[in-house]
């Protein structure tokens, strides 16, 4: 086993994929005078998205009626799973770090929830490898990055009917609780600023209110002042079920599907735009996610060890849930999933959002920081899955398979 983990993670740490990872890592830390073109990641981002969800539409199509239930199962379990795991953050935050309680709950939904450049990073892995995997997993990423933004909400909900918060989303015997700003929660006053959004962008347009330190956070300065919105209400439950990152891979998946129904099958071997092109454009994708990722790191020197070994270690815990999720539900069916099927579930389950729950933070919980989700989920967690993580979960996979075989 250990010799199988060792072929797998030097065979994965030096593919093209990973190399354009680490040329981008590097651009910050030497100082090379490149930008991004925000366009071309833009571009990139909706083209990755729509071309994973057309190909999973068209071979959702292609299944009989009894894998189609197993998918549905399989969404509905994978649903619960990151609940659970946002569940499991939270009080691993509260007891390994010194986070607010709201940071603490912000960060827990980031990783109930899960990361398509990673999940992307894994199908690209497993293409290269030849290891085949389950044609509906495309949709369960789309149906699992809801979940960390459910129990977010529902954590921070609680926290404000507690009737005790202030207006910079302190809590009782939390470094600069002001419980006299409690009746004005959009109290603190202005400056312009520029706004950084979760994909390292500026919006110098913006004015937006300085919130307080605290003891384990990063300063929650230079965000949107917005007075927080209701759990239901009609703005949260639109950024939740329609950012645009689930609307193109959800739209991907649906043209897909009634193409194919309709005899027409634009992902074969050979197309050149959704299938040949594909790992070059992930390269520049992964060149992006580097610089991203490595600038992110500046954010966790006030976030303390706990948070560190948390955003480094937790994922392997959680990955291993989604593998043991996965076995137990092809022992109930009694039928043997691909190991690519157990990877893919696994990252699903280890990886933290950096796209969709950042949006809904804006929106409905405006006192947590900003900048401290982004450095774990993206500096650590992200960098840890695509490199060590993904040869792990392949070989933890492979494991368990051979320890519990399915009869």
């Amino acid at each position: 086993m250990l010799e199988d983990f060792i072929y797998n993670f030097t065979h994965n740490l030096f593919k093209p994929l990973l190399l354009f990872f680490y040329m981008g890592f590097l651009i910050p830390i030497l100082k090379v005078p490149f930008e991004y073109p925000h366009v071309l990641y833009k571009s990139i981002s909706i083209y990755l998205l729509i071309s994973i969800g057309w190909h999973g539409g068209e071979e959702l199509a292609m299944l009989e009626a009894v894998d189609l239930q197993h998918a549905l199962g399989f969404m509905i379990i994978g649903f619960i799973t990151n609940t659970i795991i946002g569940t499991i953050a939270y009080f691993f935050l509260r007891y390994m770090t010194k986070l607010r309680q709201i940071d603490a709950a912000t960060v827990a939904g980031y990783y109930g929830s899960d990361s398509a450049g990673t999940f992307v990073t894994c199908v690209g892995v497993l293409a290269a490898t030849n290891i085949a995997f389950a044609a509906y997993m495309p949709v369960l990423l789309a149906v699992m990055e809801i979940p960390g933004c459910l129990v977010a909400l529902f954590l921070v909900s609680r926290l404000r009917n507690s009737g005790q918060m202030d207006a910079y989303g302190n809590m009782p015997g939390e470094p600069e609780y002001d419980p006299s700003t409690r009746p004005s929660i959009n109290a603190p006053t202005h400056s312009e600023h520029h706004m950084e959004s979760h994909d390292g962008k500026t919006d110098t347009e913006t004015t937006v209110p300085v919130y307080a330190k605290s003891v384990g956070a990063a300063a929650a300065s230079d965000f949107q002042q917005s007075q927080p919105q209701s759990v239901f209400s009609k703005k949260v439950l639109h950024e939740v079920f329609f950012n645009p990152g689930l609307y193109l891979l959800f739209g991907g998946i649906l043209i897909g599907f009634i193409g194919r129904l309709q005899g027409v099958k634009v992902t074969e071997v050979d197309d050149k735009f959704f299938v040949v092109l594909f790992h070059g454009v992930l390269s520049l994708f992964l060149l992006e996610m580097g610089m991203t990722a490595c600038s992110r790191l500046k954010d966790l020197k006030n976030a303390g060890p706990g948070f560190i070994v948390f955003a480094l270690l937790l994922p392997n815990v959680f990955a291993m849930i989604g593998i043991l999720v996965t076995h137990g539900y092809s022992m109930v069916l009694g039928e043997s999933f691909d190991v690519g099927t157990y990877a893919l579930f696994a990252v699903l389950c280890g990886a933290a959002s950096y796209i969709a729950v950042p949006a809904v933070q804006r929106l409905a919980i405006p006192e947590a920081s900003p900048t401290l989700p982004l450095a774990a989920s993206l500096g650590l967690t992200f960098t840890y899955n695509v490199t060590v993580g993904i040869p792990l979960y392949i070989m933890l996979a492979t494991a368990v398979i051979s320890a519990m075989p399915v009869n």
